[in-house]
Order: C-alpha cells, then structure tokens, then sequence
C-alpha cells in the first residue's frame, strides 16, 4: 500500500476545496500524467503525443507541463504528486530475478542495473527535481494504481476488478473489490506467470514489436485456426479452473534475458522467430489464433472464479491485457457479469490517473458517489484542444490553402465527403487519452465501402492489408448493426455484426483460408467487418461528442448509414496526431483527401508540397 510522510498543515483524512493530485506513470511503457482536482479528472495525456515518439517512456514533462496549463497551477501549488508504482520494490523483483539466475543474464544485467541504481529507484527525487517541486510524494503499488484506474471512474458505487498485466512490481494479475471510496486487491499472480508477458512472447515470435504489436496479433487471429492451442496449455502453461495459472520457465527467457522466448521455445513450434517485415504464413495466422484462443481461455476462467469470490455484479478491468477487446467481448458475451467498464487507457498510461484518483479517495479518504450509468472519464476527452484562433494562426503562417465553414454546417459538409468516397483526418475538440481515436483525433471514411479497408491500410495508414478498422455507430443505433445491447464508448469491445447486416457467402468464398478471406464482402458495411464477422464498436452520443454525433447523424440522414470508419489519426508507427502541426504533416504525407480542422476545411489538391520534408518514415519506428 502507499507509503509517505505527510507536510506539515497536509493530514490524511482532510482535503479542503481546490486540491490539485497530479499523478505520474514513466519508465517503462507509454509514459503519462493526469490531473485530478477535488475528485475530477481535469486532464491526462501521454508523453508520446508531445515528443512524437511512439510508447516514450521517458519521464513525461511535456505531458505534466500540459496538466498544469489545464489546472492552470504550477508545480509548487500541487500538495501531492502520486507516482504509479513503487520503484524500489521493482528494483527488488528485477535484482531478486538476476540474482536466481546468475551467471546467466548477464549482459541484460549490466545493461539494467546502472540505469536503475542511478536514475530509476530515486523517483522522488526526480520528481522533484524534474517539477522544481517541494510538496509530498506518493507510491501506491502498480497494481493499485490499475485497480484504482478501473473502479474509481467507473459508474458503479461497487464492483468487482481484474487488472492484467505483464508485471508491475512482482504483480502480473489482481482481483478484488471496489466500494464507496476504497479498493481491495484480495489474491494475486506473481512475476515471472503473467498472461501479458505469453502474449507477448507471441507477439514477438511471429515477428511484431513487443509492448505494441499485440493488437496486431489479435487483428491476425481470426485468419488462422487455433491448431497450437493444446500444445501451449500443454507445454507452455498450467491452467487451472479458476484461472490461476503457472509458465513452464523453460521456454521463455524474459527473466534475465535479451529476449521474450529461448531455444526451447523455436524448437517446440518449429523455427525461429519470423523476421519482421516478412511475409506472413499460415503458421503465423494460427499461431495468433492459438494463443488468442488461450488467452479468451484464461480471462474467461478469471473471471467466473472473480465473480464467484466476490458476489459482484459489475465488473471493472485494467491492464495491459483488458485492451484484447475480443477477450472483453466473450466476457460480456458469456454472461459472467451482468455489465463490464474497461478503463481506456488500460496500459500503464492509465496507471497515473489511477495513482491519482486511488490518492484522492483512498489515501486521502474522501468521498465518492457513483452515477449509476455514466462513468466519470468524461469520455477520456482529456487532452489539449486547441481554439479556433490558434488553428488560424498556424494555417496562416504555413501559407496553407482552406476554406472556413460556418460551425454548424460542418457535420454535413463532412458527411457528404464520406459518402463521395473521400478519406478525411478529423480534428475537432479534445485530444483522447489512450491508445484509441475516439472521435477527437481520427481519420474516417465510408463503412460501406468495400475498397475503403485496403485504401486506408495502404495509402493513408501505411501498415499491413490485414489490420481491420473499427465502427463509429450511434449509441441509439448499435443494436440495429451489432449484436451488442449497451453502448461501447471507448472502442474496447468486440462484437458480431448484426445477422440482419450480413451478406451470404458463395461455396467458393466459404472455403477460402488466411489472407484470402479478407477481400470477400461479408456485410452491408465491409469495411468494418472483419473475417470472422466481428467488429471493435465505438458508439457515440450526443452528449460525449456533439459535432461528431451530430456529424454521423447527418451522414445517416442523408444517406441511410449511422456508421462510419474511425482508425486513428496517425500512419504506422507515429503516435496520434495532437496539434494542428501534427495532423497537417500528417495529411500532407498521405492520401487522405480532406482535413478537417476544427471548422477549418482542407482539401489535398489545393495545397503546395512540403518544403524540404524529411524522409518521416524513417523518423518512425515501424511495428
């Protein structure tokens, strides 16, 4: 639990109006901060987006300069600073896991070690350093941060929570309970069993980057079939009834290692790794099918041995590894608990807002009142926006060529470009927090379309021909095109279309195998379907984002479709887009059609080439 010493005039259990918590989450994955005052989430954002470096794990000061501007405070205003986990305890896991493996790993060791000893464990001296700061630090555990992430914005006033993960301090899986203003983590899963590091040690093998391209191996999953599924609950893990689970530690060698799996590992599915950037086999695609299938496995088992144990009825997720939306679905699907919230920003990310609302509550022991419906998250619209005055200013001094649209004409004139078949980058209001473009920073086109998928793969996002795109679906409408009776604002749900939306295969479409399903019409909206009938839903409401509702309203009016492709405004490899900068570099480097830019209106065959542009795909970590 948190340990601190308080400042003097600061006691635990008393909290006056106006207090601003800001927490932290850096150095290992998707570093991020959050502000949170008197209970509410004023802002939170990833360093990524302002660096323009994918996953940075760096300590986030942009991201902390930026929740300070939304608070409108500095620093030395703040009387808390709450870092998500506890650095010297995983110092602790990491020192214990060497030493039990020496001599082996010893050229990960001295690659760690220094960088821990003189930099990671003193956390709260960087902080204050870093912020110029003199107030109080504190260090709830990595998987109280999760657990507060998931219940405390969720609308419910108790529920269960599961937070998976690949491994905090020495904690890869927690369940417990939420009520009132506290969390409880009641049993655990220790380090080196964890279902993120096995999924990623997949994800690895078939030859995508860890740590980011297991969306990937989910998207690949429904080509293949899952013939490795016994081998791996075989060989790889013991997997009981009620979830709990152990690896077999001779195939992996994350441990100690440079590498997530060891010879063992090739010999027992046949080679090595594919290399990246090779073509994909059919041994890949059921590959991912395998350990997708494994994965449903074990979180279905988690969580009817989580609803067993604690009575609840709700459920809230976090962790890395309540981002598989497919494994979310079956969840809810099934019937294990009677609602399910998913905290966006499920990764570390999402840690910081957690160290900070877990301060705010539990540590501070203040109040909270649920909503019963709606969650607190404020549909994780919590990054900068920017006025229409400084998108004119920068359209101005770029000498880009635009027209400016009456506000409320906007969701028409948009609408119509989609239905001519136009891609378009969508920028309107609040960056997200998290890893999906819910609306804020998105890149959309026509679901109808049945040429709309490859198009945007290749021309505009530059990645695989293979990855599906997610639906935008009005909230009153989702049940009408997906078999899904409840909304799904954070896209972190997977559904099947509608049988009503489907289209009859032919005998020869029928036995088609991998890569050859995906150009076959499955649906009235192709472009969204994927192979195996699915989508990962998004519904908007008016309420949550009212240009891009009343956008896609439009666009059903006039053309009878309330849904529309969202993928997020970035190409492969970059983060999402967050300033007008951003998203123009981006426009301008694809073959997106139009830009939309708050009521700002570009269009690509009007403007001049870059002047002297670098080569970007280079400046890119391609995963």
């Amino acid at each position: 639990m948190m340990t601190t010493s308080l400042e003097p005039g600061f006691r635990q259990g008393s909290a006056p109006s106006g207090v601003n918590i800001l927490g932290i989450s850096a150095f290992y994955h998707d570093s991020a901060a959050c502000l949170v005052q008197d209970g509410k989430i004023i802002a939170a954002a990833q360093e990524e987006r302002f660096t323009r470096k994918k996953h940075d794990a760096s300590f986030p000061k942009h991201a902390v300069a930026y929740c300070l501007r939304a608070g409108g405070l500095t620093a030395r205003q703040l009387p808390i600073v709450a870092f998500y986990e506890k650095p010297f305890l995983k110092f602790d896991r990491i020192l214990h896991s060497y030493l039990a493996c020496a001599p082996l790993g010893i050229r990960s060791f001295l690659k760690a070690i220094p960088l821990w000893i003189k930099e990671k464990i003193w956390m709260k001296e960087l902080i204050k350093r870093e912020l110029d700061y003199e107030g109080t630090v504190v260090f709830p555990e990595h998987h109280e941060s999760h657990a507060a992430s998931a219940f405390f914005p969720s609308p419910y006033q108790e529920a269960a929570f599961l937070t998976v993960d690949g491994v905090g301090e020495w904690t890869t899986t927690s369940f417990g309970f939420g009520k009132d203003n506290r969390v409880q983590i009641q049993a655990e899963i220790h380090f080196p069993h964890s279902i993120g590091l096995l999924y990623s040690a997949f994800t690895y093998y078939t030859g995508f980057r860890v740590n980011s391209g297991e969306y990937k191996l989910m998207g690949l999953a429904p080509y293949g079939e899952p013939k490795f599924k016994e081998l791996i609950l075989k060989e790889l893990i013991d997997l009981k009834e009620d979830g709990s689970f152990k690896l077999n530690m001779r195939y992996f060698d994350y441990c100690v290692g440079l590498r997530m799996i060891n010879r063992n590992f090739e010999m027992l599915f046949g080679g090595p790794p594919r290399k990246p950037e090779s073509r994909l086999t059919q041994r890949d695609m059921d590959l991912a099918a395998s350990i997708q299938e494994v994965t449903e496995e074990i979180l279905f088992r988690m969580a009817r041995h989580v609803r067993r144990q604690t009575g609840q009825r709700n459920l809230c997720l976090a962790g890395g590894v309540a981002l598989n939306c497919v494994a979310n679905g079956r969840i809810l699907r099934e019937g294990v608990f009677d609602n399910i919230w998913i905290q966006p920003a499920a990764g570390d990310a999402g840690g910081a807002l957690g160290a900070a609302l877990l301060t705010w509550h539990q540590y501070l022991e203040q109040p909270r009142l649920a909503d019963g419906m709606k969650d607190s998250q404020r549909g994780s619209y919590l990054g900068p926006s920017y006025s229409r005055d400084e998108i004119r200013d920068f359209l101005a001094k770029q000498n880009v060529s635009f027209t400016e649209l009456a506000e409320d004409s906007v969701p028409e004139a948009v609408a119509d470009l989609i239905a001519a078949g136009k891609v378009i980058g969508w920028f309107q209001g609040r960056m997200e927090f998290g890893p999906r473009a819910l609306g804020g920073r998105s890149i959309i086109g026509d679901a109808r379309s049945s040429e709309m998928q490859e198009i945007m793969n290749l021309k505009i996002k530059f990645r695989e021909s293979f990855r599906p795109f997610a639906p935008t679906v009005l909230r009153e409408r989702v049940s009408d095109y997906f078999e899904l009776d409840r909304e799904s604002p954070y896209m972190l749900l997977v559904a099947p279309v509608a049988a009503s939306r489907r289209l009859e295969l032919s005998e020869t479409q029928e036995k088609l195998f991998g890569l050859e399903k995906l150009l076959t019409l499955r649906s009235t909206i192709p472009a969204v379907t994927h192979v195996d009938y699915s989508a990962r839903v998004q519904t908007v409401t008016d309420e949550d984002n009212p240009i891009y509702y009343r956008m896609i309203r439009k666009f059903e009016e006039k053309y009878g479709c309330p849904v529309i492709i969202n993928t997020s405004f970035n190409v492969r490899g970059e983060p999402i887009v967050c300033s007008p900068e951003h998203a123009y570099l981006c426009f301008m480097r694809t073959n997106m059609d139009y830009l939309i830019l708050g009521n700002f209106l570009l269009e690509k065959k009007d403007q001049k080439p870059l002047d002297k542009d670098i080569d970007w795909l280079k400046e890119f970590e391609l995963d």
